[in-house]
């Protein structure tokens, strides 16, 4: 009998929070739309500033990888493998790998060709895709000479930046909301309208780096270099290339010095014998007398 009182009054009190629950928040809905243009605008950003702060768990980390590859190579041979690395992208189909750049410069005959290929590559086939380029030019007799992986945490700038467009999404619709109902002055509901323009241009520039960087996660970016492999030089030519080299130098120091030495002596010479000319002049007639 005890038990059963005990539970029935529980039971109640329950029912009387809910009820004050209820209450409240119909007594906060009233308020919410009575409210001015200006008491809007100062809610919705509290709201904002709050929603700004909130901490969203992420799923799993996301990570945004670069990958980087140098090949050398005979010039000659820089532009085949370039194109046939190409290929070999455009084989995986777009949804695997894109080529987003290709740029080739450079004389063959003057052994200065250099080349790049900027990809984006799936990150769930980067590697495959990077060890198919390898073996490229392997067959293609390109020596490798480095390889790289890094990668950007991205995980909480996405979370903050989702959680930052909601923000602003609510802001927006609050703002909305009292431009619709004309509830305000002149001055607040001016000013609510200039508050949804800039909320909505913040929006669309949130959501456009929130695409750029999920982009970024989901495609990796894969740079491949490319530049002439070094001539190997001999070792009996290597002294006389290197003293030859040294007495062009020497050689062109000294022409280099001369030159200033006869540019500041001539005009000095030039003004001596002029005014040895000038002294003559002047004696001649005294002679004569």
């Amino acid at each position: 009998m005890k038990k059963s009182l005990f539970l029935a009054t529980i039971g109640a009190l329950t029912l009387s929070a809910c009820s004050a629950d209820d209450h409240h928040e119909q007594a906060a809905d009233a308020q919410s739309s009575a409210m001015s243009a200006g008491e809007a605008v100062e809610a919705a950003a509290v709201d904002a500033s709050t929603a700004d702060g909130s901490v969203i768990p992420a799923s799993m980390p996301q990570l945004a990888y670069d990958f980087g590859l140098s090949f050398r190579l005979p010039s000659d041979e820089i532009g085949k493998l370039m194109r046939r690395h190409a290929s070999v992208c455009e084989q995986q189909g777009p949804q695997s790998c894109r080529i987003v750049g290709m740029d080739l410069s450079g004389d063959a005959e003057r052994e200065d060709v250099h080349g790049t290929l900027s990809l984006a590559v799936a990150s769930s086939h980067a590697r495959a895709v990077s060890a198919l380029m390898d073996e490229e030019a392997s067959d293609a007799g390109a020596k490798q000479v480095s390889a790289t992986i890094g990668s950007q945490e991205v995980s909480k700038q996405v979370v903050d930046t989702e959680a930052h467009i909601r923000s602003r999404e609510q802001l927006r619709d609050r703002l909305t909301e009292v431009l619709r109902t004309r509830k305000g002055s002149v001055k607040e509901l001016v000013e609510a309208e200039r508050q949804v323009a800039a909320v909505n241009e913040e929006i669309d520039q949130a959501r456009s780096w929130l695409a750029e960087t999920k982009g970024r996660v989901a495609f990796s970016r894969m740079d491949i270099d490319y530049a002439p492999a070094a001539a190997p030089a001999s070792d009996f030519l290597a002294p006389i290339s290197s003293a030859l080299g040294s007495i062009g130098g020497l050689l062109g120091t000294i022409i280099g010095a001369l030159i200033v030495m006869l540019a500041i002596a001539l005009p000095l010479l030039g003004a001596a014998l002029g005014g040895r000319w000038i002294v003559r002049r002047l004696k001649a007639p005294v002679l004569e007398g």
